[in-house]
């Protein structure tokens, strides 16, 4: 993998990482169940992160996604919902 992916948008309000987009460093997706989550997710009274809306994926606990490759995620982009879910999620 030569690319690290991109967050394209983020829709998490209450994240302290999202300031009109991911500010987060990178984020590790990963979850139970059928959906994926932002496992960097955090709920405070503060904004943290990046001074730019620069996220990235940094990993992904999720190997039945389609775009898993050796726990690296290989999409282009991803885009979180505003319940911190990965909506580039997909099974294989």
């Amino acid at each position: 993998m030569s690319t690290i992916t991109s967050i394209e948008s983020c829709a998490t309000s209450t994240c302290a990482f999202n300031h009109d987009g991911c500010t987060a460093f990178a984020i590790t997706v990963n979850g139970q169940g059928p959906k994926a989550s932002c496992g960097t997710f955090v709920t405070l009274d503060a904004r943290a992160g990046l001074p730019t809306t620069n996220g990235k994926v940094g990993a992904c606990k999720r190997l039945e996604c389609v775009h898993n490759s050796d726990l690296m995620c290989a999409a282009e982009s991803i885009e979180i919902s505003d319940k911190a879910e990965c909506l580039s999620y997909e099974i294989r």
